[in-house]
């Protein structure tokens, strides 16, 4: 979109480091705090996981679902009247459109399955010991989804409107 360089260089640096930050906690869940969860659970004799269920775990997911509302927002901004174009894939916008496509989905993820049932797991609200299984069965499973289409959507958003040559579109 072309704002003043003030106003589009702000909204740039928003989504880079709102996206630094999302996936970045992103990671942190599925390479860190998942695994050493499991391992605290295996450790009879150790200290368990309240800690981190208790004072990490809340604080790392409110970050983790603003920071990816916030890029989200900033980069709809970024698009600005060519937001309509990438998300329907116009040629010039084909790219971008796909890595926005992934980032949107990543979004719906976090607010809509995650972030939901990570309020159950965490006690946040009142659930059975089924409901809190399924619900860490549904959140781990949406986050690992998330993982996956990381990498894909990094490399269109990095690549989307500068290396067409590179992927064709």
């Amino acid at each position: 979109m072309e704002y003043g360089i003030e106003i589009g260089a702000l909204f740039r640096w928003v989504h880079v480091v709102a996206g630094v930050a999302w996936v970045g906690l992103l990671y942190y869940f599925n390479l860190v705090q998942v695994p050493a969860m499991a391992a605290a659970a295996a450790d009879q004799g150790g200290p368990g996981g309240a800690g981190i269920t208790k004072y990490v775990a809340p604080r790392a997911l409110f970050w983790f679902r603003w920071s990816a509302l916030v890029t989200w927002l900033a980069g709809a901004a970024l698009l600005g009247p060519a937001f309509v174009d990438a998300f329907t894939l116009q040629p010039a916008y084909a790219a971008i459109g796909v890595g926005a496509w992934l980032g949107t989905i990543m979004l719906l993820n976090v607010w809509g399955i995650i972030w939901p049932n990570q309020k159950r797991i965490l006690g946040m609200v009142p659930a059975s010991d089924e409901q809190k299984a399924k619900a860490r069965r549904l959140a781990f499973l949406a986050s690992r989804t998330n993982t996956m289409l990381s990498i894909p959507m990094l490399f269109f958003m990095v690549n989307g409107l500068t290396h067409k040559a590179l992927i064709g579109l």
